[in-house]
């Protein structure tokens, strides 16, 4: 099993950056990390996820050349660094893991974090 704890959320004006990171414990090995966010009233949805060896990395087309996902294994950790920021990227971030292959499918990923929130004003 894998623990994931977020932090990194906050308020920022549009345009500005944040960096959320993730970190897990418990059996990290061979897993694909994704980011996943919900806004209040909507469903969640996919952000980004990466691979183990973190040379695989995939996006959705909202936050393609905005976002990046990096991961630091010898840390367990895995990050999310958010530039250009919209009032549309405010929500609740998540982060998740999965063994072995990466998905954007939220309900095939098998374990999650808390949640950190992130508020983006005009």
């Amino acid at each position: 099993q894998v623990q994931l704890v977020e932090s990194g959320g906050g308020s920022v004006q549009a345009g500005g950056s944040l960096r959320l990171s993730c970190v897990a414990s418990g059996r990290t090995f061979n897993t694909y990390m994704g980011w996943f966010r919900q806004a209040p009233g909507k469903e969640r949805e996919f952000v980004g996820r990466i691979s183990w060896s973190g040379g695989s990395r995939y996006y959705a087309d909202s936050v393609k050349g905005r976002f990046t996902i990096s991961r630091d294994n010898a840390k367990n950790t895995v990050y999310l660094q958010m530039n250009s920021l919209k009032p549309e990227d405010t929500g609740v971030y998540y982060c998740a893991t999965k063994y072995d292959t990466g998905s954007y499918r939220s309900s095939e990923y098998n374990y999650w974090g808390q949640g950190t929130q992130v508020t983006v004003s005009s």
